[in-house]
């Protein structure tokens, strides 16, 4: 879903309309131009056109963005889209979790993705109507992502490769491949050259995440930079046994929170407060970094 078409709820004054809905300004559309836009886009026995597809959303979301397109389009920015990115990005863990493999959830999938990537569009098509240097586009958008791509795979990508990867090497160093310390290693090496504002160990965690995945994120940093007493990380089991695992810390999970929910205790404030407990106890300043990552 988009975040704007929910029709088991009720549409606010705030909410989006859906794009299919008459607007105002929209009638005197060239009927063509509508047509091309409202195909059907499934991709089911057609041949991939990854490019001319995105075309195609750029060229949309320029309609929709300008002078007698949508107005509910128009009047958005970077804030207000923030609520639709969160809310799509949790749809995509929901088409990913489906039960079991089908065609239902490829077509959700398919969907629910193509929701995500709509925002990266539609912050990027905003981001073309910013003055002066803060100006940025989706070329920009995807420029940036590739470039850190080739810049963290060093071992992939040498150095004095293209941007397009031209001339780029098989993962070996030497005749060998790297071990999973020294492909660590190489990616902080890169990030500290890429964040040198980042000082301390836990620098870069998103204050915002929720309290669980920022303990995930916390007690990674701290393992990787050994400031904590935690337990030895074990190799990972087989698949079978890690459902296993899983499913039983769930479970576990669960009846902790069943119990401080009767007792009235807020588990996410709780485990928040713990975290930021850790992060203060734990942080430091970041070692030296080596001279060179590779």
């Amino acid at each position: 879903m988009t975040g704007r078409e929910e029709p088991l709820r009720d549409e606010s004054a705030d909410a989006a309309p859906a794009h299919n809905e008459t607007e105002p300004g929209t009638q005197t559309r060239d009927r063509s131009t509508r047509d091309t836009a409202a195909h059907d886009t499934t991709t089911q026995g057609r041949a991939s056109a990854p490019g001319a597809e995105f075309e195609r959303l750029l060229a949309v979301m320029d309609r929709l963005r300008s002078p007698g397109g949508c107005p509910w389009d128009a009047a958005q920015t970077h804030e207000s889209l923030l609520r639709y990115l969160v809310e799509e990005s949790y749809e995509v863990v929901e088409a990913v979790e489906a039960l079991e493999p089908s065609a239902r959830r490829r077509t959700e999938l398919v969907e629910e993705l193509g929701d995500v990537l709509l925002q990266v569009v539609f912050h990027s098509r905003i981001g073309q109507e910013h003055p002066g240097e803060q100006r940025f586009d989706i070329s920009d958008v995807l420029a940036a992502v590739t470039d850190k791509l080739v810049r963290r795979h060093p071992a992939v990508f040498p150095e004095d490769a293209g941007r397009d990867g031209t001339g780029a090497s098989g993962v070996v160093v030497g005749d060998r491949t790297p071990s999973d310390a020294e492909l660590a290693a190489r990616w902080d090496a890169v990030k500290r050259r890429e964040k040198p504002q980042r000082t301390r160990i836990f620098d870069g965690i998103p204050p915002a995440l929720p309290a669980l995945a920022y303990a995930e994120k916390a007690l990674s940093k701290a393992r990787r930079h050994g400031v904590a007493d935690l337990p030895e990380q074990r190799a990972e089991s087989e698949e079978h046994s890690r459902q296993a695992e899983e499913d039983a810390l769930g479970e576990e999970l669960f009846r902790r929170l069943q119990d401080s929910s009767a007792r009235g205790l807020d588990a996410e404030r709780a485990l928040r407060t713990a975290v930021r407990r850790f992060v203060r106890d734990h942080d430091a300043p970041l070692s030296p970094a080596p001279s060179d990552a590779r």
